[in-house]
């Protein structure tokens, strides 16, 4: 079988370039904790009442921060690291260090583990995505 593949061409200019936070990282395999920890938030975004990533605790390439809102309206400030993630304070932007938590390999886990509401949403939500594909898949 032949295909006929008509690569688009994609312009040179990504933005990347003018946003101070991504240009240390240009052309580098460091992993960046801050990229990793918005794409933490835009994931499980839906299923919390508010969720960002810190812009008053520092992020460097082996450590950033989420602040998140449960439904149940408690405060969490998280600690994304190689290690996974891991509740650092009961509130944002805050660190204690006094505070011994466990990390957590994913963000499901830590919020299986803390928000109720969260597990039932997130449910809801796969459930939704399983039957739109068994629709998909019968017609």
């Amino acid at each position: 079988m032949e295909t006929n593949c008509n690569p688009m061409k994609l312009p040179n200019n990504t933005g990347f370039e003018e946003d101070s936070d991504y240009r240390d990282f240009e052309g580098t395999d460091v992993k960046d904790m801050r990229l990793e920890a918005e794409a933490v938030v835009n994931d499980v975004l839906f299923a919390v009442s508010n969720m960002f990533v810190s812009k008053t605790l520092p992020c460097a390439e082996d450590v950033a921060y989420i602040n998140v809102e449960t439904r149940e309206r408690n405060r969490y400030c998280l600690e994304l690291t190689e290690a996974g993630l891991r509740v650092v304070a009961y509130d944002f932007d805050q660190t204690d260090d006094r505070l011994q938590t466990p990390y957590h390999e994913t963000v499901y886990s830590l919020l299986d583990s803390l928000s109720p509401a969260y597990r039932e949403v997130f449910g809801n939500a796969l459930l939704q995505r399983l039957e739109a594909l068994k629709k998909e898949s019968q017609s």
